[in-house]
């Protein structure tokens, strides 16, 4: 059976006969149905019968019933309720607006509200830049989807997206302490949705673009850069460039390789491969497989898509051709961010001596971790029950920190690169392994170090 999940985490209410081994049967019963226990208490005992809750965390819905069916096959014993830990977690939405001002007489409402706030409205009246100093848009990013793209579920529209880019905000606040707020647009056109990010910019101090599906997202991007005063971010890209990027230079340091020399093939050639392959060949990396459904990119084919054709005409410098499994064999990284099993620990063993395997599908990796680690040198993936997460978290938070510190109007790639090396800089020498190639979600210094170095950028830049 798969691996249990504190996002299937419930608590299952359940009346039981009044005997002395009546809690043992019960937790046996929830064993036998591969659910792991985490709690178990007695929240009343009546003349012939026990209530008593169970928490325990399950692989999915569906072994969730399973395991309801395991105790009640137990002789007397009834399931009341389950309740389920993630939904509650979610329930009313998981963001808030509070007051940082109070507002508790009529002098607090005479300047926070009328009259005196149009003192404050005349000055950014005749300078708008003032906004940054006397509103929200200091401090402000709005996360901008359309639905279409959201995690592994596709377009599922801008009602159900509204949970993600809510979580979003939530990681914003957490670890950059910046005010975050879903805009989930119900359109899937360019021109509008451009159109409507435009509109609303005013308020912001950056936009987020999240789950908007390629071809789409790279048009949209382009356009606001282009047109707006403020930062556009596709994290699905570009954060993804960034992590992986991080990731790789210190598991380079590891394998005692330098990017220029190595060969890197990369599964999947959408906004985050191709993201990921501009940024690294930024970095100096030199020889750069791009493989999508139809096998390894190269000059020697012309795509349709212009973003694919870019990588089809300067990657793949030795003009390779076949299919993933292929191109694999020499390489000696691969980095996946396509489908799950695709690969198996036998074209992992193909590849080049002390591999770099970075298997980030999400939540089934291109290849089993575990098969994946008895060839290669050092196995990453995008989940956080494996050593080595490759998350976007690591990024966002401070990236957007520093912009907004530094009242950013752009975004470029080097800014991008001084992040992925400040986030790889975490990691010191005495800590670096090969189970230790990128700094923990919940690491305070991360957001602190990507901060200061787009910061940094942004002051070297304009010196």
């Amino acid at each position: 059976m798969a691996l249990t999940s504190p996002s299937y985490t419930v608590t299952m209410r359940v009346q039981l006969p009044s005997h002395p081994r009546a809690t043992q049967h019960l937790v046996e019963a929830v064993s036998d149905g591969g659910a792991t226990i985490t709690g178990i208490d007695i929240v009343e005992s009546l003349e012939d019968s026990l209530i008593a809750e169970v928490t325990c965390d399950c692989v999915n819905s569906a072994h969730v019933r399973q395991v309801n069916d395991q105790i009640e096959m137990l002789v007397g014993v009834k399931v009341l309720s389950i309740s389920d830990a993630t939904l509650e977690a979610h329930d009313r939405g998981k963001i808030e607006v509070s007051l940082k001002s109070q507002l508790r007489t009529r002098q607090d409402l005479a300047r926070i509200y009328t009259p005196g706030v149009a003192r404050v409205c005349i000055k950014i009246a005749r300078e708008k830049e003032l906004a940054r100093k006397y509103t929200i848009k200091s401090n402000t990013v709005a996360v901008v989807t359309d639905g279409t793209a959201v995690l592994g579920l596709g377009d599922i529209g801008p009602e159900a997206a509204l949970p993600v880019m809510e979580g979003k905000a939530a990681l914003f606040k957490r670890f950059g302490n910046v005010d975050a707020w879903p805009v989930c647009l119900d359109t899937k056109d360019t021109d509008e949705i451009v159109s409507i990010v435009k509109a609303i910019a005013p308020v912001y101090g950056g936009i987020n673009l999240e789950d908007i599906s390629a071809p789409r997202c790279f048009e949209i991007e382009e356009r606001l850069r282009e047109e707006l005063d403020i930062p556009v971010f596709h994290d699905d890209q570009h954060g993804t460039a960034i992590v992986v990027l991080a990731a790789l230079i210190n598991a380079l340091k590891i394998v005692d390789k330098k990017i220029e020399d190595v060969r890197i093939v990369v599964s999947g050639v959408g906004a985050a491969g191709s993201a990921i392959i501009r940024l690294l060949m930024l970095h100096g990396a030199h020889d750069v497989i791009g493989c999508g459904r139809q096998g390894a990119l190269g000059s020697f084919r012309e795509e349709a898509n212009s973003h694919r054709n870019w990588l089809a005409q300067n990657t793949n410098p030795r003009g390779v051709e076949g299919s993933l499994k292929d191109v694999l064999a020499g390489a000696d990284v691969f980095i996946g961010v396509s489908s799950g099993n695709i690969l198996t620990g036998d074209d992992i063993a193909t590849m080049n001596d002390d591999a770099v395997v970075f298997a980030l599908a999400n939540p089934t990796p291109e290849v089993d971790p575990a098969a994946a680690a008895q060839h290669a040198a050092i196995v990453a993936t995008g989940r956080s029950d494996f050593p080595n997460q490759i998350n976007n978290v690591l990024v966002f938070p401070g990236l957007f920190r520093g912009m907004l510190d530094a009242h950013a109007s752009k975004i470029d790639d080097e800014m991008l690169r001084a992040a992925a090396v400040a986030i790889a800089g975490v990691v010191s020498d005495e800590q670096r392994n090969s189970n230790f190639i990128i700094p923990g979600v919940f690491d305070e210094r991360v957001a602190t170090a990507v901060s200061r170095a787009v910061v940094r950028y942004f002051a070297d830049d304009e010196a």
